[in-house]
């Protein structure tokens, strides 16, 4: 939709500056990325309180982790048929119920069980927000802003992965998970305050048949008067969309799948590379490193991880319009692959110390400050690359029609990808060392660099209609894969 157009009224001489609706649609997005990112970033510093507490093994651990991605896979999975029936704004308010329920169930659980179920209703809530959120923004921004509106949801969730960091930090002194993953309801509610007084998008307005409430939202967006002729062109699109309305069969169609293939293998990966791993273990691997008290492994998570990870993620929104997708992706896997290398090497030498307890006899380490600078560099590789650029190319490579549910499907692979990182790490660090798993995400970098080079071509200044043409077209695909 782009209802940025010049109105009948020839009102758009020059640039409008932004409505109040546009503020709060802003603030709107914002808080969804803070409340995703939050949950993110918090789980790392409450682990150890809760194993304290409730004296869970390291399985049911891995459970209470990551059973929040699974809750978040089918969240995404059903957001869009939620938003379509509802509404954008309505979606949005019940992800934001459900998010508070679910805070409020694992800060008062009496025992693990009820904790991980507290973490699913979190992670669907999550899930329906990744989905709506981003969707109402796209549909009532203008177009001259909608980018930087959509690019401030990833933002905000590396914003929101710092504040749950630096909560942990301030409560790392004393046993206070329970405050940790309660605090996760404050932007929840802050978030049902800011979409509480703003109408629909003018596109679902117009796609059940309400163009009064239609005109009366695209006036409060766009601040003009008379939108008749940009309303026009909404309602021309949404009739547009709804003749080519398409089933799940369309979406694995023969001359799709090649999209379909880069979009969810892009989605696994990024996942596969160990991000969530770290984010989620921050505070246990940086005190297997050396790091001994509570205090020093927040201290460390929240600067080495949460601020490294805000300040990058400006790199990628400055600069994936004028360097390219593939060589930040290329740069990006490099580092990440290369740090990767040097935390596995310094766990190799921590342990040959003193195998299985260095981190409670050595204090900080030089192996320690390394395996510290190393993981800086691993988050800030991700961060302007595989992090951002991922879902820039996923939302890229498909046609309008079938748009929705193919990023549908990459959404749910990432989750499920990120699921199984998060169930299993531990698992694997007693299985393969804390050497070895962290070498298999280096390996899985490198096979990352592989298949980008080889299999997804360059959508830097190609419209979305190029794109789409140049799936049938073998001439143009060959030229998108040269231009790197």
């Amino acid at each position: 939709m782009d209802h940025d157009a010049t109105t009948s009224s020839g009102a758009a001489t020059g640039r409008r500056p932004l409505t109040r609706t546009l503020v709060a649609v802003g603030i709107v997005i914002m808080l969804a990325g803070l409340l995703f990112g939050y949950d993110q970033g918090v789980i790392s510093g409450a682990l150890d309180g809760i194993q304290k507490d409730f004296h869970v093994s390291t399985f049911l651990l891995e459970v209470i982790t990551s059973w929040v991605t699974l809750g978040a896979m089918v969240g995404a999975l059903v957001a869009g048929g939620l938003a379509d029936r509802l509404g954008r704004r309505a979606t949005i308010l019940l992800a934001s119920v459900l998010f508070t329920i679910g805070a409020m169930v694992e800060a008062l659980a009496p025992g693990s069980y009820v904790l991980v179920l507290g973490r699913l209703v979190v992670g669907f809530g999550v899930g329906v927000a990744s989905v709506a959120a981003p969707l109402y923004a796209a549909e009532m921004a203008p177009a001259r802003v909608r980018g930087r509106f959509v690019s401030l949801y990833q933002l905000a969730i590396t914003i929101g992965i710092f504040v749950a960091y630096l909560v942990d930090y301030v409560l790392s002194h004393s046993s206070g998970w329970r405050v940790m993953l309660g605090v996760s309801a404050v932007p929840a509610v802050l978030l049902v305050l800011a979409v509480w007084p703003l109408s629909d998008s003018p596109r679902w307005y117009v796609q059940v048949g309400r163009r009064d409430d239609a005109e009366r939202s695209l006036r409060k967006v766009t601040g003009a008067r008379d939108v008749t002729e940009d309303l026009d062109a909404i309602q021309g699109a949404v009739a547009e969309d709804s003749s080519r309305a398409v089933g799940w069969r369309e979406v694995f169609a023969p001359q799709w799948r090649t999209p379909l293939t880069i979009g969810v293998t892009l989605a696994f990966l990024q996942q596969l590379t160990g991000i969530n791993a770290i984010i989620y273990y921050a505070n246990q691997i940086f005190a297997a490193a050396g790091f001994t008290s509570p205090q020093s492994q927040s201290l460390a998570t929240l600067w080495a991880i949460g601020a490294v990870n805000v300040v990058a993620t400006f790199v990628a929104v400055a600069w994936v319009d004028r360097f390219g997708r593939k060589p930040l992706l290329f740069i990006g896997t490099t580092g990440m692959g290369l740090s990767l290398v040097v935390v596995g090497a310094m766990f190799l030498k921590l342990s040959s110390v003193d195998p299985g307890t260095t981190a409670h006899t050595t204090g900080t380490t030089g192996e320690g400050l390394i395996t510290l600078v190393a993981l800086v560099v691993f988050i800030a590789c991700f961060a302007f690359s595989l992090g951002p650029i991922v879902w820039t190319i996923i939302n890229e490579i498909f046609p309008s029609h079938v748009r929705g549910k193919a990023v549908a499907v990459a959404t749910a692979a990432n989750w499920f990808a990120a699921w199984l990182v998060s169930q299993f790490f531990l698992s694997l660090v007693g299985l393969i060392t804390t050497t070895g798993v962290f070498w298999l995400f280096a390996a899985f970098c490198g096979v990352t660099f592989v298949f980008v080079r080889r299999v997804v071509p360059e959508t830097k200044g190609r419209s979305l209609e190029a794109i789409q043409s140049m799936w049938g077209d073998q001439d143009a695909l060959a030229a998108a894969m040269r231009d790197e």
